[in-house]
């Protein structure tokens, strides 16, 4: 790549949001990382991706400031790989972003990705991921790795398909708003050096989804059920006053890539929020179960999604907004963002599903996660995925006080399934 042709790109509709919410503490930030099942090479990790960063333009990129709107900008050469940190997703200083606007660690036998969420989904930065991965694989040990199951092939040039905008292309005549009551915010008391604590449960896949058969619900509604279960206790014991109780609602990514045959590599997801409201009395477990999985089947469907997409694009489309000068368009977002982007959820369960890989990569993995950086006034976020017959739920805090986990991961034992707890916690 030379300087004088680095391509650039306009934020994707779900993107522009994020540069105008940032703050000095917070960006808003997620994390994939792959354990092998021997020791990282920086040098090779290094060569590697120099070689991946140029199949995916749309990834390896700094955010530039326009007069108008933010936008994306190639960077003329891979960032270099850096030793992870005692906990993941440490700040990234919007300077950095400039820069570069994802950072590649490596410790042990880890490989981990932590991308700026304007630049791409969970499920774009695990293709990202298993690129880069395949590339080391490919270099250390002089084998083939084909290009399936969502490994690309590093010789290839990215297809127009990979770097659209998806909400743009499939936006339709209906659009469909979604006004909803706050929810319950989880509180503690905040870390002051910025420490982030990961926990993590690994269970047996299969017995999670016995459990979930047993309740007639995906695994996903099965985990999205316990979380607010796990979250109604809390606030029970924190507001006993009914009365002045909140909904406990969760705000579960979809990933619309099947929904609407897109391969792009950019932000293309939106969200379902299940909840509970406690004021109208107690719910037993079975009762969450039907109610989350329920709300899900109602709106998981391409029909109400695409009127979801023509709502935020219409509202992209506003004249005023498009020649709103930029810095004036940043306090607006961000006062929109404030009043409404975290308050209508306690938290965010991303599930990334079954992370599958070619066979010639597979006997090298030992485990794959996703953590989901927490939200800017929030104190937790958990993702999840599936890779062989193991379950790995990452909760994530900024807080000491591991309330939302001791809830959770014993709600799951309750349901009879037994599981390895690690953690960070110092």
């Amino acid at each position: 790549m030379k300087d004088h042709k680095l391509r650039w790109m306009r934020l994707d509709n779900a993107a522009k949001i994020y540069p105008a919410a940032k703050r000095r503490r917070w960006n808003n930030l997620f994390r994939i990382s792959i354990t092998l099942k021997e020791p990282i090479d920086k040098e090779i990790l290094q060569s590697a991706l120099d070689v991946t960063v140029k199949r995916f333009p749309s990834i390896a990129v700094r955010v530039r400031r326009g007069v108008f709107w933010y936008y994306l900008e190639e960077i003329p050469k891979a960032p270099n790989v850096r030793q992870d940190t005692c906990y993941p997703l440490s700040r990234m200083p919007f300077n950095d972003i400039r820069k570069c606007a994802f950072r590649v660690l490596y410790y042990e036998n880890r490989i981990a990705v932590e991308i700026f969420h304007a630049l791409t989904d969970g499920n774009g930065g695990m293709i990202f991921l298993k690129t880069l991965v395949a590339e080391y694989l490919s270099q250390k040990h002089g084998i083939t790795i084909p290009s399936n199951s969502g490994v690309l092939d590093r010789s290839e040039e990215p297809s127009d398909a990979e770097l659209e905008d998806s909400f743009l292309k499939n936006e339709g005549n209906v659009s469909s708003g979604r006004q909803e009551s706050n929810a319950y915010r989880l509180k503690g008391t905040h870390e002051n050096d910025g420490f982030l604590h990961l926990t993590s449960g690994v269970m047996d896949v299969n017995q999670v989804l016995q459990i979930a058969k047993s309740f007639n619900v995906t695994l996903t509604e099965l985990i999205t059920s316990v979380m607010i279960a796990s979250i109604i206790e809390i606030q029970n014991e924190k507001v006993p006053n009914r009365n002045l109780q909140k909904p406990v609602k969760v705000l579960v990514p979809v990933n619309l890539r099947k929904m609407f045959e897109s391969i792009s590599l950019r932000n293309f997801v939106l969200y379902i929020t299940p909840g509970i409201n406690p004021r109208m009395g107690d719910y037993s477990f079975e009762e969450i179960t039907k109610i989350v999985h329920h709300k899900m089947g109602i709106e998981l469907n391409n029909k109400y999604m695409s009127s979801l997409i023509t709502a935020n694009v219409k509202a992209e489309k506003i004249l005023l907004l498009k020649i709103m000068p930029l810095f004036i368009k940043n306090i607006a977002l961000k006062t929109v963002y404030n009043m409404v982007g975290e308050k209508k959820s306690c938290l965010t369960l991303s599930n990334l599903g079954v992370v599958k890989l070619p066979e010639e990569m597979s006997q090298y993995v030992e485990r794959v996660d996703f953590v989901l950086g927490i939200q800017a006034t929030g104190t937790n976020n958990c993702g999840v995925l599936s890779f062989g017959d193991k379950l790995y739920i990452n909760i994530i805090r900024n807080i000491k006080e591991p309330t939302l986990e001791h809830s959770f991961f014993n709600y799951l034992k309750n349901l009879g399934l037994n599981m390895k707890i690690e953690s960070n916690q110092r």
